[in-house]
């Protein structure tokens, strides 16, 4: 996971404490956090197995399935997100235990917010590869800080809208790989939206249009029944 400004942050919250679990994820939101909220652990592993999250705040004890089946679950599936388990527990065992199955970091409940806000900024940054301001491919550029698409060839920009630039910031941060429209809803709208894939149509025309309007040599590519790509053929 790379940690880039300008970047939104998609954190799940698997607690069964509703108050507790609704309370955390306005925190949140008010630091302009996209939040995902799951309350038994059946359905918290379901979310958390898609790989999409850049953070998981997990509850040890939990209806269905406990924080510690799904910490070590999602470990034996190659699933490397943070991990930030909390507990009304304050025993050393379960820290250990917590820690051994491949969380990254402990909280008791309960705790103040300044500390759970500090403690998610480090997960993500200790994860993190680089920060950056712009994403390139070809002579397409992305300025993150201003939501300004330009090309090198024309000298020529536009500003995106912010799904927009959601969308460009996905497609750029992986050129090569083709990305699929549920993977393009899940970033950009969240994992429960009820969204169709005629509204990525919608928005990926719009990205086109701007596009031509610049002048790059870069395409939105769509690969039938699989997604999109970009090219500069």
């Amino acid at each position: 996971m790379r940690i880039k400004e300008g970047f939104i942050l998609h954190i799940l919250v698997i607690e069964d404490n509703v108050r507790l679990n609704d309370a955390i994820t306005e925190i949140l939101k008010t630091q302009k956090y996209m939040v995902d909220s799951v309350y038994d652990g059946r359905d918290g592993y379901d979310y958390a197995v898609s790989g999409i999250y850049d953070c998981i705040i997990l509850d040890v004890m939990l209806p269905q399935k406990n924080g510690f089946q799904i910490c070590s679950e999602l470990r034996q599936n190659k699933i490397s997100t943070p991990i930030l388990m909390l507990t009304a527990k304050n025993q050393i065992s379960d820290k250990v235990t917590g820690l051994d199955l491949g969380a990254d970091d402990y909280m008791t409940k309960p705790f103040a917010t300044e500390e759970l806000l500090v403690r998610i900024r480090t997960l993500c940054r200790r994860k993190g590869e680089v920060i950056i301001n712009e994403l390139s491919f070809s002579d397409l550029c992305f300025n993150i800080n201003n939501l300004e698409l330009y090309s090198k060839t024309t000298g020529k920009s536009v500003r995106l809208s912010f799904k927009e630039s959601e969308i460009t910031k996905l497609l750029l941060s992986k050129p090569s790989t083709t990305i699929s429209k549920e993977e393009i809803i899940t970033r950009v709208w969240g994992y429960d939206a009820e969204i169709g894939d005629n509204n990525v149509e919608t928005y990926i025309s719009f990205l086109r249009k701007k596009f031509s309007f610049i002048g790059t040599k870069v395409q939105i590519i769509s690969l039938k029944k699989i997604g999109y790509i970009l090219s500069n053929d």
